[in-house]
């Protein structure tokens, strides 16, 4: 219990890599997002309009990955009835094949518009001609596909209650028109109706 023979040390860092603070994912995100602002492509997907009525959907996902099936129940048993046509475009949705995988089924998608490398994932997703909704259903951080797609949501069920609430709101505005629509003729109707009993007089 000497203090006279305590020594103080002080710790200067002077430089740190980024590969233990951020961590390699994390660090390979923002290098590809960088490189997607760079190329002038990386909100090209978020400029699209989502239709008013999204009811023709095309799913890349594995056929056994439990969030597909919960996002087709989802869909099918909506409480307003809402009808909607769903696609599978099989894809692998773990291993080292991934990305190959899901660009392959990106360009089956993209052959029927009328009816491997993140990067290079992430870049035919943000350039993709259709809004992409992504519904990863990861539990931390965003990832570089989230960053670039039309809509990002949690879960796969997320993302079909997401559909379903677009088809509402579109119900309710139909509704309303029709509303409006009915009202005004109903008024002319009643206009041309003075008019002639005008014309009698």
């Amino acid at each position: 219990n000497d203090t006279a023979n305590t020594e103080i040390y002080t710790l200067s860092i002077h430089d740190a890599l980024p590969i233990y603070t951020l961590g390699d994912m994390a660090r390979r995100r923002r290098e590809i997002l960088k490189q997607l602002e760079e190329e002038g492509v990386l909100t090209l997907n978020k400029e699209l309009d989502m239709p008013c009525l999204p009811q023709r959907i095309a799913v890349i996902s594995s056929p056994t990955a439990a969030g597909y099936g919960d996002f087709c129940h989802q869909l099918k048993n909506n409480s307003k009835g809402f009808f909607f046509y769903t696609e599978l475009f099989p894809a692998l949705m773990q291993g080292d094949r991934v990305e190959e995988s899901v660009l392959s089924a990106l360009d089956r998608v993209n052959a029927r518009l009328s009816d491997v490398d993140p990067y290079l994932l992430a870049a035919a997703c943000a350039q993709f001609p259709l809004p992409i909704l992504t519904g990863i259903g990861h539990e931390r951080d965003d990832t570089v596909l989230d960053s670039v797609a039309h809509t990002r949501v949690k879960t796969p069920t997320a993302a079909a209650e997401f559909l379903i609430e677009s088809m509402d709101s579109a119900a309710d505005k139909l509704e309303m028109l029709a509303s409006r629509l009915h009202e005004g003729v109903r008024n002319l109707l009643q206009q041309e109706q003075r008019k002639l009993s005008g014309y009698k007089n």
